[in-house]
């Protein structure tokens, strides 16, 4: 039987890596691995995210490289082996997922799934003993957020979410203007980010894998945008469900608006859609305004100031943020993005669904107390 069609078959029974294992002809690649140069990662899951950003970046980072892939679906599985040149012992799927506990070149796991099997696939990471990096948003509420930390707490491995925003130099940029009063004290706040979702087929549509609709996609982005700029943490908040077609959005949302309410007067309004485009984080001050727009892409950001144009260049997002997870599991180093700032999130998004639905302003006392500060 050829080699790639007896991977498929031993991966779709779940005895991938107990086969493999026992046969060490199946283990030859064309390069060595380098684990030498750092942190093993596995992506769970190949989807647009893994292929198109994610893996790509991994072939540029300093610290950690692309070490094995978690997929249930094995025509993918080929094709990965081959263009990144992942051993055959290295790869794994759903059902032998546990297995991975065995695998001495995967040091941790980045969950790159549908929102609603976050918790589940973090928490089993760390059961078997790997770190983890969990995509946003956490997971699809705050408590499950909090059962993901206390696992990896428990199994002494280290959380982190995948916010590359906080090492992308425009944001950054954002937050130095706005929290060291640059240009006098910020007194508003507009941000917004959404785009056009017709898809009803699309995992995004279905809240139990989603959790939600745009605000759970790309409002958590508009979330993040005014906390970091002001570097404070809002003390309550209202929103609003301003859907233009709820029938065609059915049990999510399909354009959310909201404010939140700092001890300062500063006005933040927000939204978030998948009936519009746009993409922005607007800040006026007491000495003039600052902006990005796009803010929240991957690429081709650009800023504005009373002094002019924001002129950093674009670097790879994805590649600076691991990169800074494996240092701070390599060297101990500060983690910019912890589980705790993905559990603060989540616990700001289950309000801002709160209120939407109610109607009435709600409190954020308990807000788990986590901010990045420049």
């Amino acid at each position: 039987m050829k080699r790639r069609s007896f991977l498929s078959k031993s991966v779709k029974t779940g005895l991938a890596a107990s086969v493999i294992s026992q046969f060490p002809l199946f283990n030859v690649i064309s390069r060595p691995l380098k684990s030498e140069k750092g942190l093993g990662i596995a992506l769970v899951g190949l989807g647009n995210y893994s292929t198109n950003q994610l893996a790509p970046a991994l072939q540029e980072t300093k610290n950690c490289y692309l070490a094995g892939i978690v997929t249930g679906k094995y025509d993918k599985a080929d094709s990965w082996i081959e263009k990144y040149s992942i051993p055959d012992k290295n790869v794994f799927d759903y059902t032998n997922f546990d297995d991975i506990s065995e695998n001495q070149d995967i040091d941790a796991v980045y969950i790159v799934l549908p929102n609603g099997l976050h918790a589940e696939y973090t928490i089993r990471g760390a059961e078997a003993g790997k770190h983890v990096i969990c995509e946003k948003p956490m997971a699809n509420n705050a408590a499950d957020c909090k059962k993901m930390i206390d696992a990896c707490k428990k199994a002494k491995k280290k959380l982190g979410i995948g916010y590359r925003l906080h090492y992308d130099p425009y944001n950054l940029e954002m937050m130095r203007l706005g929290q060291k009063e640059v240009y006098g004290k910020v007194t508003e706040i507009d941000a917004g980010f959404g785009f056009v979702l017709r898809n009803q087929d699309a995992w995004r549509m279905d809240k139990q894998l989603a959790g939600g609709g745009p605000l759970m996609d790309v409002g958590i982005y508009v979330l993040q945008g005014c906390i970091y700029t002001l570097g404070m943490l809002p003390e309550s908040l209202v929103a609003r469900d301003v859907t233009k077609e709820p029938d065609f959005y059915d049990d999510i949302e399909g354009t959310l608006e909201w404010e939140l309410k700092f001890k300062s007067d500063v006005k933040v309004s927000c939204r978030t859609t998948y009936e519009d485009n746009y993409n922005y984080l607007k800040a006026q001050a007491e000495k003039g305004a600052f902006d990005i727009g796009p803010a929240y892409s991957y690429n081709g950001l650009k800023g504005n100031t009373p002094e002019g144009a924001m002129d950093f260049g674009n670097i790879n997002q994805q590649a600076a943020q691991m990169d800074a997870y494996a240092l701070h599991v390599l060297e101990g180093k500060e983690l910019l993005v912890p589980g705790e700032m993905g559990w603060r999130d989540m616990f700001l998004i289950d309000r801002i669904y709160e209120s939407a639905k109610t109607g009435k302003e709600v409190s954020l006392k308990g807000i788990p107390k986590i901010l990045h500060k420049v």
